[in-house]
């Protein structure tokens, strides 16, 4: 749990649990909290930890609605919360269902001090929808949110901060090298879109690249799998044309198994 300064005023945050990292962006006036972690002690904790660093009024930005990103809000409140409007329908539609998952999750783990906290937990709909880009100013510094296409979800939202050649990417970008796969894919993933995504990302041409779960990573890692993506999407339609069967394509993959059949499980 400590801030890394990434720029002047632009900082990462990262957890054990989970190997989550979070975001700050300090402007002149204001500050925006980029992700709020997973539940409302979390979210309480990462609040106390931006007041170390400034007394600046805040907003909140959601990169997507998954529990760990977005389920932290109360320790905020009253403030602005973005988040790409998809984002607003699937915690509508999923989210407590999602955190019903997870308090689960942790019983089966023994950890019922992370069950109860999530039970205690309100979920707080972002009431700023973004479609394409929207600008936050901060007092002498703008942020960019920015929807670049489908990714990990149908709502990945990037928080973009071009005087500092930051880009916050959320799941869109995960960190191999701390452990997790280079991607978390779901039901709700978008494969063959993803390659895409990662050009637009290399097309802003940022410095820095925040993951969701990870260290930061540069572009060098961005080109990297996205080639592995297409290497994915290939072997998938392999397999939809018959020339490839499942056990095949996992055999030829980069990735390991379990990355791999989720990803060609993925729409």
């Amino acid at each position: 749990m400590t801030w890394l300064e990434l720029a002047d005023g632009v900082y990462a945050r990262r957890y054990e649990e989970l190997d989550l990292t979070v975001g700050l962006v300090v402007g002149d006036e204001r500050c925006l909290v980029v992700d709020v972690r997973g539940d409302v002690d979390q979210g309480a904790e990462l609040a106390a930890a931006v007041r170390e660093i400034t007394p600046l009024p805040w907003s909140v930005v959601y990169t997507h609605a998954h529990f760990d990103h977005a389920f932290g809000t109360t320790a905020f409140l009253p403030c602005d919360v973005w988040a790409h409007e998809g984002c607003r329908t699937e915690l509508t539609t999923y989210g407590d269902g999602a955190r019903l998952k997870w308090i689960q999750h942790y019983l089966g783990e023994n950890r019922p001090e992370m069950a109860e906290a999530l039970e205690r937990t309100e979920i707080t709909l972002p009431d700023k929808p973004v479609v394409d880009t929207a600008e936050i100013d901060l007092g002498g510094r703008v942020v960019v949110l920015r929807f670049l296409g489908r990714a990990h979800t149908d709502h990945d939202l990037f928080v973009h901060v071009p005087d500092a050649g930051v880009l916050y990417a959320g799941d869109a970008v995960e960190n191999a090298e701390a452990g997790f796969s280079a991607f978390s894919f779901n039901d709700g993933s978008f494969l063959a879109e993803w390659p895409g995504v990662m050009d637009a990302i290399l097309a802003l041409e940022p410095k820095i690249i925040v993951a969701g779960h990870g260290d930061p990573v540069g572009t060098a890692f961005i080109e990297k799998h996205r080639d592995g993506l297409r290497e994915l999407v290939a072997l998938k339609n392999g397999i939809a044309a018959g020339d490839l069967t499942t056990d095949e394509a996992v055999a030829r993959s980069s990735y390991p198994g379990d990355v791999t059949k989720a990803a060609l499980e993925t729409p």
